[in-house]
C-alpha cells in the first residue's frame, strides 16, 4: 500500500514538472506569447521597435481590460498558423482571416473587421506610347475608320453617278478620275472643309450634297467624339480592371495567404513575395502587372508610398473576416470575445477604424 501511493506520489511529481517546464517554455514568465506579423494598417513595427496599429491597438485594450501580461513574437504567418496550431503561441493576430481550414487547426474569436481581397496596380498613365500607338492597330479603331471610309465612298459614288454626265468639268473625265474628284468632294464636305473647287450642278447631285453637309456634321462629330474617348480616356484606364483580368496578366501575393488560395482555386499562376511592401515594390518596378492581397493593406500602403504610381481597384471581391486566433480549446477565447463585443460597439473603435483607414 505504502509503495503505491509512493508510486502514485512520484507519477504526480512527474506530470507536475512536467507542466511546469513546459509552461516555463510556451510562457516565460508567466507572460502570453503573442504571435505577430507587419501588415499595414493592422500591425506595424515602428523605427523605435515598438508595435501600433488598428490590431496592436485593439489587443492592447483587451488585455489591458482581462489584465493580461504578454510579450509580442514577429513570425510570418505560416509561423503564426503553426505556433497556433502547436500550442507554442497563445494568441496570434495581425489580420489574420478565418477561414474554414485553419478553423480546423486552430480557433477564433468573434471577427473585428469585415473587408475582402483587392487588386494592385499601375496606373494607366503609365501604360505609355507604346499602348497609345498600339490603340491605333486596335480591331475597334480599324472599324471606325473602315466604316467612315465606306460612308464617304458611297456618297461619292452616288455623287458621281448624278454628275458625271452633265457636270463633266468637275466629275467627268475616266471612271477613276471622276470617282476620285467625287470621292474628294464628298471627303472634304464631311470634314466641313469645303474648299469649292469642286461642286454639284445637278438638281439630284444638290439635294445629295445638301442631306451630306448635314449628315456630315453628325457624323464627323461622333467619330470624333469615339477616336478621342478612345485614344485618350481608355489610355488612362489601367491594364488589369477586375478579378476577371488577372489569368491574363503577370500576378504577385504573399505566400500562405487567403489571396494565393483564392488564385490556386481559380488556376491563376503567380509569384509570392514576403510581404505586401514587397510586393509593391515589384508592381512598381514592372515585375508583376498586378498585386492581388487584402484591400485596406494594399489601400493603406500605396496611399502612403505610391500615391503617384500605383493604383487600387475600386472593387473588393472574396469577402473576408478577421479573427484572433487562439489554440483549440484555449479559455482565452471566451474572455477575448466578451471584451471584444464590448469594444467594437465603442466611438473609440470607430475612431480607431478613422484615422487608419478613413472610413
Amino acid at each position: 500500500m505504502q509503495n503505491k501511493s509512493i508510486f502514485l506520489l512520484c507519477c504526480f511529481l512527474i506530470f507536475f514538472c512536467s507542466s511546469v517546464m513546459a509552461g516555463e517554455k510556451q510562457n516565460p514568465g508567466g507572460k502570453l506569447i503573442v504571435g505577430i506579423k507587419e501588415t499595414p494598417p493592422f500591425s506595424m513595427k515602428g523605427t523605435d521597435g515598438h508595435w501600433q496599429g488598428i490590431s496592436i491597438k485593439l489587443w492592447e485594450s483587451i488585455a489591458a481590460e482581462l489584465g493580461l501580461s504578454y510579450e509580442y513574437r514577429e513570425l510570418p504567418l505560416q509561423g503564426i498558423l503553426d505556433g497556433l496550431r502547436d500550442h507554442s503561441l497563445d494568441v496570434g493576430f495581425s489580420a489574420l482571416t478565418i477561414t474554414a481550414e485553419r478553423e480546423k487547426l486552430f480557433d477564433f474569436t468573434h471577427p473585428f473587421y469585415t473587408t475582402g481581397l483587392g487588386i494592385a496596380t499601375k496606373k494607366g498613365e503609365s501604360e505609355g506610347l507604346f499602348a497609345f500607338v498600339k490603340r491605333f492597330l486596335s480591331l475597334n479603331f480599324l472599324k471606325a475608320v473602315f466604316s467612315l471610309a465606306v460612308l464617304v465612298g458611297a456618297v461619292g459614288l452616288l455623287i458621281w453617278l448624278l454628275e458625271k454626265d452633265k457636270n463633266r468639268e468637275h466629275f467627268g473625265g475616266t471612271p477613276a478620275k471622276g470617282l476620285g474628284a467625287a470621292f474628294w468632294w464628298s471627303a472634304v464636305t464631311m470634314t466641313t472643309v469645303g474648299y469649292g473647287d469642286k461642286a454639284p450642278k445637278t438638281p439630284g447631285g444638290r439635294i445629295i450634297a445638301t442631306i451630306w453637309m448635314f449628315m456630315a456634321i453628325i457624323v464627323i462629330s461622333s467619330f470624333t467624339a469615339a477616336i478621342t474617348s478612345s485614344l485618350t480616356i481608355s489610355n488612362l484606364q489601367s491594364l488589369v480592371k477586375g478579378p476577371e483580368d488577372l489569368p491574363r496578366v503577370r500576378v504577385g501575393t504573399m505566400a500562405s495567404s487567403t489571396s494565393s488560395a483564392y488564385l490556386d482555386q481559380r488556376h491563376i499562376s503567380y509569384q509570392t513575395f514576403p510581404n505586401a511592401a514587397a510586393g509593391l515594390q515589384a508592381l512598381a518596378a514592372g515585375n508583376i502587372e498586378a498585386l492581388v492581397y487584402d484591400a485596406p493593406t494594399l489601400r493603406y500602403l500605396v496611399k502612403n508610398e505610391y500615391d503617384n504610381e500605383l493604383m487600387v481597384l475600386k472593387q473588393i471581391f472574396a469577402t473576408q473576416q478577421y479573427g484572433i486566433g487562439v489554440p483549440s480549446g484555449s479559455p482565452l477565447r471566451e474572455q477575448i470575445n466578451r471584451v471584444l463585443l464590448t469594444q467594437l460597439d465603442e466611438q473609440q473603435w470607430h475612431d480607431l477604424l478613422f484615422n487608419y483607414l478613413g472610413q
